[in-house]
Parts: structure tokens; C-alpha cells; sequence
């Protein structure tokens, strides 16, 4: 097999690709995200967790990681950081110990009306109107899934 002449290649140019594209957007998102939640006293990560079992109270940890795609090594140190904060309780289930029920605390279901207000203020940070937001997320979930199913 011949391998390919890589001198006659062009290089690649950070501002032509996609997944930098991606990366320097997320960074973006979350610095605004940690200005935002500054005053509630949490990370884009608990944020995430939150509205979670705001959506749904008292899932497992492998629940709630299936829905960030964050795997339980990742998971488990926030959720004690989350816990020391009295915004969550961890329990073990009683049917199966090995399954740890994560549940709101009231300071973490208070949170919810707080929390409230980001959209609105993430949106007028994107200069977006809601169709364009609507339109930019279906087109990154479908291509999240493509690199998934490729991956």
C-alpha cells in the first residue's frame, strides 16, 4: 500500500474546521453560563444536573448520566460536591444497593425560579431569534447524533 504524498497536502487551518467551530462555541457558552450562575452559586455542570430532576425528581445517577452523557466516574464527584451543598440528597435504593437515587433537596428545588430567567438571557446573548436558536439546536443534536452513531 502507498502511502499518500502528506508534502502536497495543505495543512489544516484551525479557522476552516468544525470541530474548532464546536470547541471555541461551547467555551463561549459556558463562560456565559459561569457569569449567569455566578449568583446562584453553582457550575454549568450542577445547572445541567438540576434541570434534570427539575424535569423528573429522584432518578439513579446512571439515569441522570445517560441524559448528560456523562459517565458515573464523572458524575459521582459533582453529585457529592451537589450533596455538600445541600442542593441533593443520594440514597441508596432499596431493592438494589448497588443504584444510588439522587433526589432535590428544597434549597435545589428552589433554585428552579431562579433559574428561571436564563433562557431569556442566554438568547439575547446569542442575538438570535427564537427560530434561529430552534434551528441551531436541531441542526447540532442531529449532527451530535451522526459522530455518536460514528464514533
Amino acid at each position: 500500500m502507498k502511502t499518500p504524498n502528506t508534502k502536497s497536502m495543505p495543512v489544516p487551518q484551525l479557522g476552516d474546521q468544525l470541530c474548532f467551530a464546536l470547541y471555541s462555541t461551547s467555551l463561549a457558552m459556558n463562560k456565559l453560563y459561569r457569569k449567569l450562575l455566578k449568583g446562584m452559586g453553582i457550575t454549568y455542570s450542577q445547572y445541567l444536573v438540576l434541570m434534570v430532576l427539575w424535569e423528573q425528581d429522584a432518578q439513579t445517577v446512571n439515569d441522570i448520566g445517560a441524559r448528560l452523557i456523562l459517565d458515573s466516574a464523572t458524575l459521582t464527584p459533582l453529585l457529592k460536591r451537589m450533596e455538600a451543598q445541600e442542593l441533593i440528597t443520594r440514597v441508596r435504593a432499596a431493592s438494589d444497593e448497588r443504584q444510588v437515587i439522587i433526589s432535590l433537596t428544597k434549597a435545589g428545588n428552589d433554585m428552579r425560579k431562579a433559574a428561571s430567567a436564563l433562557p431569556v438571557s442566554v438568547m439575547c446573548a446569542t442575538e438570535c431569534s427564537s427560530d434561529q436558536i430552534k434551528g441551531l439546536k436541531e441542526e447540532i443534536i442531529a449532527l451530535r447524533e451522526a459522530i455518536l452513531k460514528n464514533a
